[in-house]
């Protein structure tokens, strides 16, 4: 991200279950016009995977069943020819790691890049993008933030 970067908030909501974090995933999955990159940001347990479901039910790519978290595959695709892509950053290292990814190839494309840990790229995030941040609260409740951030 660029320093003449606007970012645009766009909704914040606290949710009290993974249910109800599943369900704004289904709301965001509305707004979600490919081609689309979601950066998720949060800690360890924020409810990122959990968000993720949601959203990928919502654009119609897969149950929320199907939907996992791709912390040692490193991307899912889902959906019929690869409506929606799941990255984790969480194990990459540094940008050599990232560059085997093929991020920039995937966002491209008319589809949906949904990335847990969207933080690790830093300055290198491309714009236009959506940003999810997630706090654990404590118990099952989770606030939710998201902007817009263009180029």
């Amino acid at each position: 991200m660029n320093r003449q970067s606007t970012i645009i908030s766009l909704a914040e909501r606290v949710t009290h279950s993974p249910e109800e974090t599943v369900l704004f995933g289904r709301e965001i999955a509305v707004h979600l016009q490919p081609p689309c990159l979601v950066l998720l940001e949060g800690d360890l347990g924020a409810g990122k995977t959990t968000l993720v479901k949601g959203i990928v039910a919502g654009l119609g790519a897969a149950s929320e069943d199907e939907v996992t978290s791709p912390s040692f595959t490193l991307v899912h695709e889902y959906g019929s020819a690869g409506s929606v892509y799941h990255a984790d950053l969480y194990r990459i290292e540094g940008a050599r790691d990232l560059a085997t990814l093929g991020l920039e190839d995937l966002s491209n494309r008319a589809t949906t890049v949904l990335v847990e840990w969207g933080e690790k790229l830093g300055d290198n995030a491309p714009t236009p993008c959506v940003k999810i941040r997630m706090e654990h609260l404590g118990s099952d409740d989770r606030r939710i933030r998201i902007e817009r951030v263009e180029g």
